[in-house]
């Protein structure tokens, strides 16, 4: 047998790291993951249909104000529009894309913190004026989370604090 017929090639996988207040998106060979999601909420959306995933790393409710000259993508009506428009350039449809929310803990354990929350009450609010159809969601506690999403699987997994690592959705299934 030639050295050429027994190698076998590992199909190359492309990790994107989303930050907060980044989008970012991808097609099949593409894991997008975050990590160190506190206060944050990351909205992670998938096309089945299209196989086009997506993650929003939302820092802070409602939108930017006009005069923003920073990442107007930290603010959750923006990066939710954002993330929905570039998987839409993708190929996805707007009814095809289903939703999972991670974050959105009080990790600094204020009694009076509502970030966590308003982040979380903003995305809810937007996410339903879109008609966006949320499939699972780990939110609130105290412990940071971590989100990792596979495109080509549909396999979303999540950390909290440092436990192990565990399926939240599997958006193919």
């Amino acid at each position: 047998m030639k050295l050429e017929e027994s190698q076998t090639f590992q199909k190359e996988i492309k990790i994107i790291d989303v930050q907060t207040g980044e989008v970012n998106t991808g097609t099949k060979g593409t894991i997008l993951r975050s990590s160190a999601i506190g206060s944050c909420v990351v909205v992670a959306a998938y096309d089945l249909k299209a196989q086009i995933g997506g993650l929003a790393h939302i820092m802070l409710p409602g939108k930017a104000p006009e005069n923003t000259n920073y990442q107007k993508t930290r603010y959750a009506n923006d990066a939710i529009e954002d993330l929905i428009n570039k998987i839409n350039l993708n190929g996805a449809e707007d009814n095809n894309i289903e939703v999972c929310l991670i974050g959105g803990a009080n990790v600094l354990n204020r009694e009076n913190d509502s970030i966590a929350r308003d982040n979380i009450n903003s995305v809810f609010e937007i996410l339903k004026k879109r008609k966006l159809l949320i499939r699972e969601k780990s939110l609130s506690g105290m412990e940071r989370r971590s989100a990792l999403l596979n495109i080509e699987t549909g396999c979303l997994n999540y950390t909290i604090g440092d436990g192990a690592e565990m399926i939240l959705w599997n958006f193919v299934d």
